[in-house]
């Protein structure tokens, strides 16, 4: 997949809301509303009117009442009623998917200004029934959307532990190594929270403002993430493996949860005009997508990333940050082995294994992080991979150019 060619996000365009763990502050909050209304207050924030966008791509993985319209509507609701485009959905790759989709429309010159937003709510997930008049006594069939989904895969019917698992088997991944690695992506993420949230208030409104579920006032206030269960050598060393004979307890994987993240995608010269900071830009400079064999899914980032690189026209040795999707620690020892690039050094200011994934909104997130981590460090250019459901994954490539003037 070629790299797009003049796709660039201004500097502070970008937003996340903290991600609740799931059934906690957010459960009760339609998630695309909710992602509309937290743009809408950004923008303003911002002093970016909505007319600015002639496209939209939304990204989300779990059907909420009215969803079928989708990014229309989104956009809709946020001030933009003349904005249209896609909605995707790729599970945790979500993100990143919605990412490629409106750097596509730019670059090709299709669009000059994208919103790319992403949203889901793994909290009180639907129960659907599909009929099925054919069956006994004309009796359908019914699902729990959320629930059957991250404990089945339907094609092989194994779990997503399983898949790491079978990851730990083949790089022999100890639990032990596993337990460290969590240790010190939660030290990590220390350093974001740290001065009160100093890293997070970057692109994250704090306190956030939790709003009822009909959005006409705050209910409750919130410092950042919640649900977040930090760990200790001893405890972890207490766990037990969630598979029987298997490596990966539950202080060795993230959690479900639920929360919105968006990114503006431009041309160059509208991203400088939306700038912050116009002395900065920033480019998305190559995509990868990759599938690993069955069963396999932690490793599926491992080829996307390699992707990326190469359609990015950059080595491995010239990445100064990577960021992941890491459901498992797993995750980042397999990247980690494969391309060189030391698992200790990914990931600082935090990463979903540790506050958590909502799906769609994780990769967006962890992009924005990613940005901002180059940022501090002068320019650089950076990679985020991320594995999803049905063993696939998306990568990227970003490159920051420039110095902060401020």
């Amino acid at each position: 997949m070629a790299a797009p060619h003049g796709a660039f996000v201004p500097f502070g365009c970008y937003w996340a809301t903290p991600f609740a763990r799931w059934q906690q502050e957010f459960s009760q909050l339609h998630s695309l509303r909710f992602a509309a209304k937290i743009a809408r207050l950004e923008l303003q924030r911002r002093g970016i009117v909505p007319d600015v966008f002639d496209h939209a791509v939304l990204g989300t993985t779990r059907p909420e009442r009215g969803s079928f319209y989708g990014a229309p509507w989104m956009m809709g609701l946020l001030g933009a009623p003349k904005v249209g485009g896609p909605t995707v959905g790729q599970a945790c790759a979500t993100g990143v998917r919605a990412l490629l989709a409106a750097s596509q429309e730019v670059s090709s010159g299709l669009a000059q200004c994208v919103l790319a937003a992403a949203c889901d709510r793994t909290s009180n997930g639907p129960h659907i029934y599909y009929p099925n008049p054919a069956g006994p006594g004309g009796t359908g069939e019914a699902e729990d959307f959320i629930m059957e989904n991250m404990a089945r895969d339907p094609l092989g019917g194994h779990s997503m532990t399983q898949t790491a698992e079978n990851c730990a088997r083949k790089y022999s991944v100890s639990t032990a190594e596993q337990h460290e690695l969590v240790l010190r992506r939660e030290e990590q993420y220390r350093a974001a929270i740290a001065d009160q949230n100093a890293f997070q208030k970057r692109f994250m409104t704090l306190p956030f403002a939790v709003p009822d579920g009909e959005f006409r006032k705050t209910v409750a206030s919130i410092d950042g993430d919640t649900g977040i269960r930090y760990s200790t050598p001893e405890g972890l060393a207490k766990l037990k493996p969630v598979l029987d004979g298997g490596t990966v307890t539950y202080g060795g994987q993230t959690h479900p949860a639920d929360g919105s993240a968006a990114m503006i995608v431009a041309n160059a010269a509208r991203a400088a005009e939306l700038s912050r900071d116009p002395a900065i830009e920033i480019e998305l400079r190559g995509f990868g997508v990759a599938r690993a064999p069955l069963a396999y899914m932690p490793e599926a980032p491992v080829p996307a990333a390699q992707q990326a690189l190469l359609n990015a026209g950059i080595a491995i040795s010239d990445i100064h940050a990577i960021k992941t999707h890491n459901p498992f620690a797993v995750n980042d020892i397999v990247l980690a082995k494969s391309l060189g690039f030391a698992a200790w050094d990914m990931n600082n200011f935090g990463c979903s294994l540790v506050y958590g994934h909502p799906n769609a909104p994780t990769g967006i997130r962890g992009c924005i992080e990613l940005i901002e981590e180059l940022v501090l460090r002068g320019g650089g250019s950076g990679l985020f991979a991320g594995c999803a459901a049905g063993d696939t994954a998306m990568a990227v490539v970003i490159s920051v150019r420039g110095r902060s003037s401020s």
